[in-house]
């Protein structure tokens, strides 16, 4: 959207009406983030990502916090993870407060409501950290860029880390609602062609503590296969390992299997040593200059390693940085065509968003769960980096 804010003439210049972006020189540049801050046991989520996003912004700018001549101003707006509350303060963010960009949300199911007020208000949202892949699918819109992994980054690295074969039998274990179901369809489509059969899928309420009769339900589906028997479950804001382990599934021969999680999270993987599943982040694996600052600065800082979605965060704010220092102006369209096929470095390495679907293609990390008693969380050895082009992530839509 642009906005005309002056007409200059010029001796020995054209005279023309200038278009100027709505960040005129010396006006802040406004950046919202638009996430879940109450309400959820999520929020934690959402905090990482402010940390990341503020430490991204730092990194890109040499500290000075200034593009281009622009102070950047980050305002935070929570959506207490309402549809209606993060539909209403994302449209206050481009509207009242004249963000050029918002980033969020933290529930896919939340950030799906908010996708059609990018549209209207023709401005890009960035989505970090949900994670479905509808969230740039049929239903999404050419403003959204997404910067955090999707669903079938998830599943695809987590059926290589299974190694699947015609031996390999599954019960899938996910929350009923975007997250679950879109990680669920994805690990299914990752696993056509591969032998593996799925016994059975359960979905669960997002806050449910009462696993029993689920656990029956999987262990009843699986124990009397031949072969490999595992159950992978794909949650988020829950503990779902500490009753599974607690049920035993080994009395019958079944595995467990995951994907990462945040480092408290991950306190429960201790009692499944030698679990192997794929990761989005863990400090530790990548290892390149951005990451290297990230993890130093964090430990000085807060006095812990940065966590999950620290990294995505801070992927968020190169990104958006990025796009500034190299659009010729500010102005959506010339953003969305410079972000479009855009390559930025992360503390992951590179990312790019894909045109077709504004995707950002990236690494994911195969592990296998290590116990050390000085460490509060279990930890993920890296087994291999699995590279995006390893990945056939299907597009979501296509901008073209």
């Amino acid at each position: 959207m642009k906005r005309i804010l002056a007409t200059l003439s010029v001796a020995g210049l054209v005279a023309a009406a200038a278009i100027i972006p709505a960040s005129a020189q010396d006006d802040p540049v406004k950046i919202a983030l638009v996430h879940g801050t109450s309400g959820s046991p999520l929020e934690v989520y959402s905090k990482q990502t402010s940390t990341g996003f503020a430490l991204g912004l730092e990194y890109a700018t040499k500290g000075t916090m200034e593009i281009k001549g622009h102070k950047i101003e980050v305002i935070e707006k929570d959506t207490q993870f309402k549809p209606d509350i993060a539909r209403a303060v994302l449209a206050e963010a481009y509207g009242d407060d004249d963000a050029l960009i918002a980033v969020g949300g933290t529930s896919s199911g939340v950030t799906t409501a908010m996708l059609p007020v990018a549209a209207e208000y023709e401005k890009i949202l960035l989505v970090e950290p949900a994670v479905a892949d509808s969230l740039t699918g049929p239903d999404s819109n050419r403003y959204v860029f997404k910067t955090s992994r999707n669903s079938s980054m998830d599943m695809q690295a987590q059926a290589l880390a299974l190694k699947p074969d015609a031996n390999l039998h599954i019960a899938t274990l996910a929350q009923d609602y975007a997250f679950g179901r879109d990680g669920i369809a994805a690990f299914k489509k990752a696993l056509e062609g591969t032998g593996a059969t799925i016994e059975d899928e359960e979905y669960v309420p997002q806050k449910t503590t009462d696993f029993t009769a689920t656990i029956e339900r999987m262990f009843n589906a699986l124990k009397d296969k031949d072969g490999r028997k595992v159950i992978m479950f794909y949650v988020a804001g829950i503990d779902a390992m500490t009753p599974l382990s607690a049920a035993d599934p080994g009395r019958y021969g079944i595995e467990l299997s995951t994907g990462g999680n945040i480092l408290p999270a991950m306190a429960s993987y201790k009692k499944v040593p030698g679990m192997e599943g794929a990761i989005y982040y863990y400090y530790e694996l990548p290892k390149n200059p951005i990451n290297d600052w990230l993890v130093a600065e964090h430990q000085k800082r807060f006095g812990s390693p940065p966590d999950f979605f620290t990294a995505g965060g801070m992927a968020a704010a190169l990104a958006i940085a990025n796009a500034l220092e190299t659009a010729d102006n500010w102005d959506t369209e010339t953003l969305i065509s410079t972000m479009q096929g855009m390559s930025w470095e992360t503390p992951k390495g590179t990312m790019t968003f894909r045109p077709e679907d504004h995707q950002a293609l990236q690494s994911m990390y195969h592990f296998k769960i290590r116990v050390d008693d000085n460490v509060d969380w279990a930890i993920p050895d890296l087994v291999r980096e699995i590279k995006p082009d390893e990945m056939d992530i299907p597009i979501g839509r296509n901008n073209q």
